[in-house]
Formats: C-alpha cells, sequence, structure tokens
C-alpha cells in the first residue's frame, strides 16, 4: 500500500496545471464594504498588477477610508497612492505581531515604478503595544496613522489581504504635480526615449492628432525605437501610400490605458486605432518580460516611457507589421495541365476472380504507372510504407504528447518503487503496485 500511496502521490503532483494564482477582484467582492477599493484597483489596472505577483499582500481599505483618499486627486495620483498600499511581500496576522525588533519596512509597489525617491516607496510596519500595530510612510518623519483591522483573505503564501483604519499617505506623493493628459507633449517624450523617427513620423504623417484625440478616454503607444526603423526586413516606407503609412502607425497605439500588468494578464486580442475588428495585436508574458504579436512579426516591449493614468508609452524593439498590410497572401493553386484536365475514362466492369482488382478510377494519371524500380531490401522503396504510417502515428499523437510524457514519468517511477519492493522481498507490497499500475 505504501508503494501505491507513492505512485498515486506523484502522478497528482505530474498532472496538476498551473493556472492564475489568485484573483484581487473576486477576493475583495466578498466585503461589500471594500467595494470602492476594489473599484480603484480595477481603475487604475493597479488589479492586473496585483494578479501577477506570486507573493503579495494588500492593505485595503473601507468605503469610508476611500473617500478621504479619493477626494480632490485626479486618478494618476490616486493610483500612486493606492501603490503603497500593496506590499511585495506576505503579512498574515500571526507575522504581524511577531515582526523582528518590533518594526520593518516593506517594499511596496510603487517602488517598482522607478520614480519613487528616498523611502517614499516603503511602509513603515510596527508592533505596537497592547497588539496593536501601525502603518505609516517609510518616509522619515512620517506618523504611523494606520492600524490593523481585520484579516480579509489570505492564501499562504501568495496573497494576503488585510484592512487597515486609514489611507498611507506620503506627502511627496500629494505634492508633487500631477501629470494632465492633455498637456503631455507625446513626441518630446519619445524623442528623449530614443524614438525620434517615429516621433517624426506621427508628426509628419498627422497621426499625433489621432493619439492626442484620444489620451483622454484612455491611450497605450508602442514605439519603435531608431534602431527598429534600420533592421533587416522593415519594408521601405517610402513607398507606402498615405493611407498605408497612417494606418502603420496608428497600428502602434491602443485605445486603451493598458500598463505592463494589464498587458501580462490579457489573453484577448488588443484593437489598435488602425482598425476595428482588423489590425489586433495579441501580448504574451514570461516572467517579467512581455511581447507583442502581429501575426507577421513580434516584438519585446523594451522600457516604459509614461505610466500616468489614462496614458501608457512603452518603446518596443522592433516595428510592428500589422497582417493586413504585410501579410503573405496564399499561394494560388497551379492551373490543370492539359493532360490532367482530360476526362478520365469510364472504369471497366469489375471480373470475378479471387482477388478484387483495383479499380482505374482510383488512380489520379491516365496511363498504367510504371513498375516499381527494384530497391535492395530496406531501401527507401521497402522502407515508404513504413515512414508514412509512422509520420501519421506521430501526427494523431501530437496533441496526446504531454500526457504520455507524464505517464512515462509516472511509470519510471512505479517501476523504481516496484524494484526496490522486490529487493526487499515484500511480495504483498509487489502484488499491490502490480495490481495497481498493470504493470
Amino acid at each position: 500500500m505504501a508503494a501505491t500511496s507513492i505512485l498515486f502521490l506523484v502522478l497528482s503532483l505530474l498532472l496538476v496545471t498551473g493556472g492564475d494564482a489568485h484573483n484581487i477582484t473576486e477576493i475583495l467582492a466578498a466585503d461589500p464594504d471594500l467595494s470602492q477599493f476594489n473599484d480603484y484597483l480595477t481603475r487604475t489596472r493597479l488589479a492586473d498588477e496585483i494578479n501577477t505577483r506570486q507573493t503579495i499582500t494588500v492593505l485595503a481599505l473601507n468605503n469610508a477610508a476611500m473617500s478621504s483618499l479619493t477626494a480632490g486627486h485626479p486618478l494618476s495620483v490616486i493610483k500612486n497612492l493606492l501603490s503603497l498600499h500593496v506590499l511585495l511581500d506576505y503579512f498574515d496576522p500571526t507575522k504581524l505581531h511577531s515582526i523582528t525588533n518590533g518594526t520593518v519596512l516593506s517594499t511596496t509597489l510603487y517602488q517598482t515604478t522607478g520614480t519613487a525617491s528616498g523611502n517614499v516607496g516603503f511602509v513603515n510596519i510596527t508592533d505596537l503595544k497592547g497588539g496593536a500595530v501601525g502603518f505609516g510612510s517609510g518616509a522619515p518623519g512620517s506618523k504611523l496613522d494606520s492600524r490593523y483591522t481585520k484579516a480579509v483573505k489570505q492564501i499562504p503564501y501568495n496573497i494576503s489581504v488585510i484592512e487597515i483604519s486609514a489611507p498611507i499617505i506620503a506627502p511627496a506623493l500629494l505634492t508633487a504635480p500631477a501629470p494632465s493628459a492633455s498637456d503631455l507633449n507625446i513626441t518630446a517624450l519619445l524623442e528623449r526615449a530614443g524614438c525620434k523617427t517615429f516621433a517624426s513620423l506621427i508628426a509628419s504623417s498627422g497621426v499625433l492628432k489621432f493619439y492626442q484625440a484620444q489620451m483622454d478616454k484612455g491611450l497605450t503607444i508602442f514605439a519603435p525605437n531608431d534602431e527598429a526603423f534600420k533592421a533587416k526586413g522593415v519594408p521601405d516606407l517610402s513607398k507606402l501610400s498615405n493611407a498605408e503609412l497612417v494606418s502603420l502607425l496608428q497600428f502602434h497605439a491602443i485605445s486603451t490605458y493598458a500598463p505592463t500588468g494589464t498587458l501580462k494578464t490579457t489573453k484577448d486580442p488588443l484593437p489598435t486605432l488602425a482598425g476595428t475588428g482588423k489590425y489586433s495585436l495579441t501580448a504574451s508574458s514570461a516572467g517579467d518580460s512581455v511581447t507583442l504579436h502581429t501575426g507577421v512579426d513580434s516584438s519585446r516591449v523594451a522600457s516604459t516611457v509614461l505610466d500616468a493614468t489614462p496614458v501608457a508609452i512603452f518603446t518596443v524593439d522592433n516595428v510592428l507589421l500589422p497582417q493586413e498590410l504585410f501579410g503573405t497572401s496564399p499561394t494560388p493553386a497551379p492551373a490543370p495541365s492539359p493532360e490532367s484536365a482530360t476526362p478520365a475514362p469510364a472504369p471497366a466492369p469489375k471480373a470475378k476472380s479471387p482477388a478484387p482488382a483495383k479499380s482505374p478510377a482510383s488512380s489520379p494519371v491516365l496511363s498504367p504507372p510504371s513498375p516499381p524500380a527494384e530497391s535492395p531490401a530496406g531501401g527507401p522503396a521497402a522502407d515508404a510504407p513504413t515512414k508514412t504510417a509512422d509520420d501519421s502515428s506521430k501526427n494523431a499523437a501530437g496533441g496526446r504528447a504531454p500526457a504520455m510524457v507524464i505517464l512515462a514519468i509516472a511509470v519510471s517511477v512505479a517501476s523504481g518503487v516496484i524494484s526496490l519492493h522486490r529487493q526487499s522481498g515484500s511480495g504483498e507490497s509487489q502484488r499491490e503496485i502490480v495490481r495497481w499500475t498493470g504493470i
């Protein structure tokens, strides 16, 4: 029975398939008093970023606390403030009350933006007397104005959601001027990021106006760097019509705010400004890297130029070529030859014979085939049917390859366990394993 249990455990581990580790939106939806906090995580796209993290703690605020946080602040500032409430570590109630030396500075999601100065991107967590736990900004001189209230949800050691009494405020985030979408100078930002060619093209073609008109509603730009336009395989843009050039440049922007976390979690096609129903991008991710696919080529998202709700600007390594403009057209079928166009003669009536004769109509040619050249045994002519059967078998089994690999691993483990038990002379265990595995 011990061997059977071991093999069952191995199979269970092998057959587990990965999925989303957690969904912060669903977790918060269970508590109506956290609805505003949940809504702003969605509007700022912080929910997408949270869902991509494997170890994280969310300091949730109830509706009353959220009202004081959001009053009078633009969405870009609210996003930065909420980023301070997402810790890149796991803290459950037990850990909060057993902090080494009583206090710790924890890194937050805001620290990862690259815009945090000093300790502004950290949160101070202190175990206070009487069992209370205080929270405050990591900036020197900040007060511990918030207290631990209750545990909302814990999935050790993946995600912990706990409620705190008041927002964590970093004064530097409130005094910094909030970027306005209408005041953003897109071409200046692109030129400083090494995308001068792209900046010049969108300005001269008039596409810049399309970008500016979309900014207040949500806009994400994928700007190729200057080296991308010099790469091998990039079409000669001077040979494109003005309409084609406009479509190409519009293809490098989508009509929604999509920061890195959103690109990582998006499964559906991303409609671009070039058209509705066509000219779409798809995104895939591996770790912290995001790659965009067009159907013709692909490109890595190289760097973030701007992430200020509701506008995001990224640089990409390659020019994105839409399939609608640069896709390879299907190769036309060859015209039929005069011989193949001649209708085949009607098949002669079958004569009775011990073995059925092959019908002439089943032959793809009109004249009888030449007799096959003799070849040594095991030569190409003799092996051809076997190879065809092998290829067919491989094609049929292609979709079952992962399952066969899992089965092979499991059988290998079972064989090792069986061998050990046979060596130990446990006849009962041998019979049990053989019965269970069918070996």
